[in-house]
């Protein structure tokens, strides 16, 4: 069974309806970010304060390993979140596409991604800006089109829950 790899705009629900699949698919489950930091001791967002070439390296060997792992019994597939911007790092993306994984695109809205970015707190440093909301905007349309291109899958995953992304996925593999 092929790897199911879930993309789309920070915080669209990759973690929890990866989290839910996994539970669905009785299958593991990998954050790639969560693998960053295992890997380097540091945060993606420590690592992108240090320089985003920094960041990518971490992100791309992070996603090779992943490809590169493979699983202990090759029937089981594992579920994979990916990094909300892994789509602006063409050496990890290369990964993803050699991968044979099924790749999901989750898509929610501009607005509503904002809305859950800047509910946060402290802003990413991509968005530390003259005008954040403007930024992100512009920045999210153009990642948009890039994983629509790039999914097998795609999810609208506005204002649903996890297990009911995770249902819909599990529907249409």
């Amino acid at each position: 069974m092929e790897d199911i790899i879930l993309t789309g705009p920070k915080h669209s629900g990759k973690t929890s309806a990866g989290k839910a699949l996994a539970l669905l698919c009785s299958c593991s489950f990998i954050d790639i970010d969560e693998l960053i930091l295992q890997r380097t001791g540091k945060s993606p967002r420590q690592l992108f304060n240090e320089g985003a070439d920094i960041f990518q390296k971490a992100e791309t060997e992070a996603t090779e390993a992943i490809a590169s792992a493979g699983t202990d019994d090759e029937q089981r597939r594992r579920i994979i979140a990916a990094g909300g911007g892994i789509i602006d790092n063409p050496d990890a993306v290369s990964v993803l596409k050699k991968s044979g994984a099924t790749i999901v695109y989750l898509n929610i809205s501009a607005a509503s991604a904002w809305q859950r970015i800047s509910a946060k707190g402290e802003l990413p440093p991509f968005l530390k800006t003259e005008n954040p909301q403007e930024t992100h905007c512009s920045l999210h349309e153009r990642r948009a089109a890039a994983y629509l291109q790039l999914a097998n899958i795609v999810i609208e995953a506005e204002g649903k829950t996890s297990k009911k992304i995770a249902a819909e996925i599990l529907q249409l593999l």
